[in-house]
């Protein structure tokens, strides 16, 4: 008799650039539960698949089309994944994986956090169920959040990154939010680049002379003319 194959497995890791410093989502903590869930129901795992850095909302990620290719090429029998939500955060992008690779029963999702089995109708409908209550949630606190920057504008707070020129303080105001106060280095800058259309110069001149005088953007990259422009709306209105 022929021994029972052990199902071969491919890990799929990922973090996006906001999780990367979160306890517990890493890369290297997701490789190994996963190895350790692979050696507790014994299983082959034949690789792990890595997308550093990637967002959720699409599925146009290069580990996870290696993984997937994995199980078109017959080189694993089924993809884990540590917890849902690093394989997709869309019920729409959930929906064409499951009917393209899952839904048949040719290959299987495996999940350590969410213990899902995808050979069955029932466990195909709790994760469908799980994804869309993940996705709800999202959107609540989308909603909530919204609500809340509405209503501190409506007060005249100001929210958000403060402007070229400006930056926020230590020190907090009589209802806790934080004061912002000039930057004299990007005064200047704002100042230069306000003199120099003043004078006529395009855009990308600007841009140009900002470059050459080591001034650097909010964000400390470099000068374009789009860039610029904006800075031109924010203090004069127009560009």
């Amino acid at each position: 008799m022929n021994p029972i194959k052990r199902s071969r497995i491919v890990a799929y890791v990922r973090v996006s650039t906001e999780d990367q410093a979160r306890e517990g989502i890493s890369l290297e903590a997701q490789r190994e539960k996963a190895r350790q869930y692979c050696q507790l129901y014994d299983l082959d795992l034949v690789a792990v698949e890595v997308d550093a850095g990637a967002s959720g909302k699409t599925t146009d990620r290069y580990g996870l089309r290696s993984a997937l290719a994995m199980l078109e090429a017959g080189e694993a029998d089924g993809l884990l994944v540590v917890k849902l939500d690093r394989l997709t955060r869309s019920v729409k992008d959930l929906a064409m994986l499951l009917e393209t690779y899952f839904a048949s029963g040719q290959w299987d999702l495996l999940s350590v956090s969410e213990n899902i089995d995808t050979t069955t109708a029932a466990g195909r409908l709790v994760l469908n169920v799980l994804v869309s209550v993940g996705q709800w949630e999202r959107e609540i606190i989308g909603e909530r959040t919204s609500e809340a920057m509405a209503h501190l504008i409506s007060k005249g707070v100001k929210v958000g990154r403060p402007g070229l020129g400006w930056e926020y303080a230590e020190e907090t105001d009589h209802d806790g939010h934080r004061i912002i106060r000039k930057d004299r280095s990007e005064a200047a800058t704002v100042r230069m680049i306000l003199r120099l259309r003043k004078q006529g110069l395009p855009l990308r001149a600007i841009a140009d002379q900002l470059e050459a005088k080591g001034r650097k953007t909010k964000r400390g990259g470099r000068w374009q003319s789009e860039t610029v422009r904006k800075v031109l709306i924010r203090h004069q209105g127009a560009a």
